[in-house]
């Protein structure tokens, strides 16, 4: 959830220079080119129908990681919900697996990580990987009055993990014709250089963002593990939401954008999938794509008039609790993610 180099942290010097990187090595075209607008097809066929998102249960999984207190590596809250997010998988008959390691920090503090990977009918070859980051931010440094202070994450991280509890609840029980389904929480996924601090480490040359996809992209979980596409989903949840086709993504992985976009039109939702594109982020798609060679495009709210913020003034602050969350905007992404499940 970067911002060009890490645009989620407002244009950090070290950062853009590592997009920058990623331009030359993959030969992104300029925003200016991104930017034009596609026209959804006037006649578009019918969906197949798919399973009911339920978007109350989807809500609940959110406040129920919310309850558990910010979930920062180290910490007692951070254990206890990794402990829940393993035993409610388990509860769907997922095989689940746990990639556990350690990583240190812009300041030099070691963190115990976990990845936490559930598989739904592993014997099918062909795979779609579904993925979320499940930790916070261990201090809402763009609140003006508490920026050391944690925050409740409850749109930022919160929210994909519950979308994506309630998708594991839905392909337990309608199994899916033509795909096995992979999720993929992420951990350590917020825990980079501090507003406060940055100067700090402009000049590291390491990418302290997004260290639990950084560690799965080159260590899989699966020897040879690879999958048809993946999406990615980050702050899916805030009311008034809007998703863009973000840029790396349409780089990476465009006709998976458009795929992904013309469902959501066609399922109803096209006030949600805007058919612009936003510029590039630094998350954890990157290094899917980059180091997994897993074609993976990102949902991550983008919201065009705020200058100050990609993702709107609640990122990174306190006012990122329950309040936020709208459960219209989380239905319209699950229910978009089903439909794509189950036309594949």
């Amino acid at each position: 959830m970067k911002l060009t180099g890490r645009m989620k942290n407002d244009l950090y010097p070290a950062n853009i220079l590592f997009l920058i990187i990623i331009l030359v090595f993959t030969g992104c075209k300029s925003n200016k080119d991104l930017d034009n607008k596609r026209e959804v097809p006037s006649e578009l066929k019918p969906l197949v129908a798919a399973p009911e998102f339920n978007a109350d249960s989807a809500y609940y999984y959110i406040q129920k990681q919310v309850e558990f207190g910010p979930r920062i590596p180290n910490t007692p809250a951070h254990y206890q919900t990794g402990t829940y997010l393993e035993k409610k998988l388990r509860s769907f008959n997922a095989s689940v697996e746990l990639q556990e390691f350690q990583e240190a920090t812009y300041n030099g503090e070691v963190l115990s990580l976990k990845n936490i990977i559930a598989s739904f009918h592993p014997e099918k070859s062909r795979r779609i990987l579904l993925g979320a980051h499940w930790d916070t931010r261990p201090f809402s440094d763009k609140d003006p009055k508490n920026p050391q202070m944690p925050f409740d994450g409850a749109n930022d991280g919160g929210s994909g993990v519950g979308v994506l509890l309630e998708i594991a609840r839905v392909v337990s029980i309608h199994e899916p014709k033509n795909a096995g389904i992979d999720i993929i929480f992420f951990d350590g996924e917020d825990y980079g250089e501090p507003e406060f601090n940055k100067e700090e480490v402009i000049n590291s040359g390491k990418i302290y963002w997004c260290l639990g996809s950084q560690y799965w992209s080159k260590n899989k979980h699966k020897r040879n593990y690879m999958a048809y596409y993946g999406i990615l989903l980050d702050m899916v949840g805030g009311r008034g939401a809007t998703f863009y086709k973000e840029g790396g993504s349409m780089q990476f992985a465009r006709k998976i954008v458009e795929k992904v976009w013309d469902t959501g039109h066609r399922a109803g939702f096209g006030q949600y999938f805007i058919n612009q594109t936003s510029p590039g982020i630094t998350d954890d798609h990157i290094f899917v794509n980059r180091d997994a060679k897993i074609p993976m495009i990102n949902i991550v709210e983008y919201d065009p008039d705020d200058p100050n913020s990609y993702f709107g003034a609640y990122h990174h602050t306190q006012d990122d609790n329950m309040e936020l969350i709208d459960r219209n905007t989380i239905r319209a992404v699950g229910q978009t993610l089903l439909h794509v499940i189950y036309n594949e």
